[in-house]
């Protein structure tokens, strides 16, 4: 058996780097741009003319001002006056402050003292296995779940994990063989293992108890 933990012949514990990406932020995700106000005032427009499934031309009408001076609002290019949105937003039927939401729009943020998280009874959770849940998703698409897991000494095996969406797991103390699908990963701490959740799962041989780590799952929010 490798030090890189699988025990399958031919296994690779390495990481390749990211193809291309801007690294200056440590992540290869794209960067994300900060929006003007007149940007931000041009999305919120177009997208309330959208949904009333209105031309340009039937919402300047509405608005008394011009085809060409609605085009460049909504793209941003001029500073609309305080009665020009005042006109737009009796045109759109939204109240004028509706106009600048995209301009203020919050990220999110979860915060959760050492010892304050949420233990949850997690699918098939065996004897001794305890969950505490450090944070929570707070909007979008996509749901992140982390995860402090502790096995205790009267924890059992348990391979039978199955859910949506990828997982990644950082050891911390303790040692498992931790099985996804038909191959085996020995974790040690500091190691990560990190794989599609879809797959059959769990720890399958308690080396050395007790034992912590990190599981961080992220999937797709279910829409209505």
């Amino acid at each position: 058996m490798s030090r890189n933990g699988d025990l399958r012949p031919g296994g690779n514990g390495g990481v390749s780097e990211p193809d291309g990406g801007d690294l200056t932020t440590g992540s290869s995700a794209p960067a994300v741009e900060g929006r003007t106000l007149e940007q931000a005032i041009g999305v919120q427009v177009r997208a309330f003319r959208r949904t009333l499934d209105l031309t340009v031309s039937d919402l300047a009408g509405a608005a008394g001002i011009s085809v060409g001076t609605l085009s460049k609002i909504e793209n941003g290019q001029i500073s609309p006056s305080l009665s020009t949105l005042q006109g737009l937003a009796t045109a759109l039927n939204v109240p004028i402050t509706a106009l600048f939401s995209a301009f203020e729009e919050k990220r999110g943020c979860s915060f959760v003292r050492a010892g304050q998280g949420v233990i949850i009874d997690r699918r098939g959770t065996k004897v001794g296995h305890r969950y505490e849940l450090l944070g929570h998703a707070l909007g979008g698409d996509m749901v992140v779940e982390p995860y402090l897991i502790e096995l205790s000494e009267e924890a059992e095996p348990y391979t039978a994990f199955r859910h949506e969406g990828t997982e990644l797991i950082y050891m911390l103390t303790g040692e498992v063989l931790y099985r996804h699908a038909d191959r085996l990963y020995h974790l040690r701490p500091g190691d990560t293992l990190m794989f599609d959740s879809a797959a059959a799962h769990g720890p399958e041989q308690l080396l050395v108890r007790p034992m912590t780590y990190l599981s961080i799952i992220v999937y797709r929010r279910e829409t209505a």
